[in-house]
């Protein structure tokens, strides 16, 4: 009896409720033919009755859902013997859990387990066949008593459609809240771990250092781990793959889009926009692997046939690549705000004796302009976004150069860099990945910011 199947049978209650409220309400005003004695129509009573019986059940079903296993794993070792929990550090009383929760879902252990954790085992399992009874049994009983709610207020005079907008503008509300709160939660997380590290790092030292080497020593002989915070070869890094990337996507996409708007013909824009658009759903480690295998060696080859000292890991590689996958962006962008531009404008630049290239140069292109560099800027931000392509094509050395045939990094390689394996979120190494993230989420923030500002700007000028 899995939560699942009771999530799908409360989905077909809700389907029961909704069939049975509506024929509730045209049964009390006597037939369909009477309908009109109804304050709302007989479909808004159903919908009332399928929504007293589906809301409360579902939020008790993830309620309990999310709290169960930490409830469950609190009672099981409250009744532990005190001598096999004494002592216990926080690691290994998560170890001692994880072994009765896997002895309990019939997981062999590596080991044999003691008589103590076979008994805990037993009283977790004991405890979750209660417990999903338990939640069977008010399921059930939440679903009845909304059914006999919705039947008992179903009436000529009931405002059915009133309540339902209001508990759906409730529910809009509800989850608005919780993409805010969300968004909210994320933003203190990274600030918070943020000022932790700025206490033991100065700002200045952070934004304005020219050497990354987030090493921190262990020992006062250890060698070569001093710790140097200084995020500018980071940036400059990410600047530069993100500036050989647009080098590529904006002319691209934009002629492209310039040519399936206003060039090609409607059998032509009917399959090769899908088939631009599929790039944007590779997956970016499969762009990763390209530039990693084809593109980098290409390059590489390339610069020793003809003298130059080309990286096997370079940012021309992972930038072009990046190029690649952006190209749809733009020039989806681009094609819906060129084709939004009004026809009346193209009507009366062709009646003036303009060619199409210079209606497109001098008309179109001007009023879709605010769109266009919106469009470019969201572009900016995803590339600076980008991690798996530049991880695997560009490397991991933190390098102060412009050259773009050498090895650099990013801020977002590194913050992955700082964060793989079993991390101590006590040491600056960890927290700085917070602060670069800080650092990230600014930068992408304004960009969109601008871009939307751009947008909103002129949106209305050829209107």
């Amino acid at each position: 009896m899995s939560s699942t199947l009771l999530f799908f049978i409360v989905l077909a209650a809700m389907a029961l409720a909704y069939y049975i409220g509506r024929q509730r309400a045209i049964g009390v005003v006597g037939g369909v033919s009477q309908i009109n004695r109804l304050h709302s129509l007989p479909s808004y009573y159903g919908y009332y009755a399928a929504l007293l019986v589906g809301l409360p059940a579902m939020l008790l079903l993830l309620l309990w859902v999310g709290l169960q296993g930490q409830i469950l794993t609190a009672l099981t070792l409250a009744e532990l013997p005190p001598e096999v929990t004494a002592d216990l550090s926080e690691g290994q009383l998560s170890l001692l859990t994880s072994d009765i929760r896997n002895l309990a879902s019939g997981n062999l252990m590596g080991r044999d387990p003691s008589p103590a954790v076979e008994a805990a085992a037993a009283r977790f399992q004991q405890l979750q066949q209660i417990a999903t009874l338990s939640l069977w049994a008010l399921t059930g009983a939440v679903v009845l008593a909304g059914m006999a709610w919705a039947w008992q207020h179903t009436k000529p005079s009931f405002r059915a459609r009133n309540r339902v907008e209001s508990i759906l503008m409730l529910v809009m509300i509800l989850f608005s809240l919780i993409a805010i709160l969300t968004t909210l939660g994320i933003v203190l997380s990274v600030l918070f771990e943020s000022i932790r590290f700025f206490q033991m790092v100065p700002w200045t030292e952070f934004l304005f250092g020219t050497r990354w080497s987030p090493q921190i020593a262990l020992r006062a002989e250890q060698v070569g781990a001093s710790g140097a915070f200084g995020a500018i070869p980071l940036f400059t890094g990410t600047l530069l793959i993100s500036f050989i990337a647009m080098l590529l996507a904006v002319p691209v996409g934009l002629l492209s889009a310039v040519y399936l708007a206003e060039y090609a013909p409607r059998k032509v824009r009917a399959w090769a926009k899908p088939v631009l658009e599929i790039l944007a759903g590779i997956p970016t480690v499969v762009y990763g692997f390209f530039a990693a295998l084809t593109v980098a060696p290409f390059f590489r080859d390339l610069g020793q046939s003809v003298g130059l000292d080309v990286a096997s890991e370079s940012a021309l590689a992972a930038g072009l690549v990046m190029g690649i996958m952006i190209v749809p962006f733009v020039s989806s962008l681009s094609e819906d705000v060129i084709n939004a531009v009004p026809q009346s404008l193209r009507d009366g630049s062709y009646a003036l004796g303009a060619t199409q290239s210079e209606t497109i140069r001098r008309i179109i292109f001007p009023a879709a302009l605010p769109g266009i560099v919106g469009g470019v800027l969201l572009a900016v931000s995803r590339a600076i976004g980008e991690t798996m392509i530049v991880v695997m094509a560009a490397g991991l050395a933190a390098n102060l150069t412009a050259n773009p045939l050498a090895s650099v990094t990013t801020v977002t390689v590194q913050i992955v860099t700082l964060l793989t394996g079993d991390q101590e979120f006590d040491s600056a190494k960890t927290l700085a990945a917070f602060a670069l993230g800080l650092t990230l989420f600014v930068v992408t923030l304004v960009l969109n910011v601008i871009a939307l500002h751009i947008v909103r700007k002129y949106r209305e000028q050829y209107d």
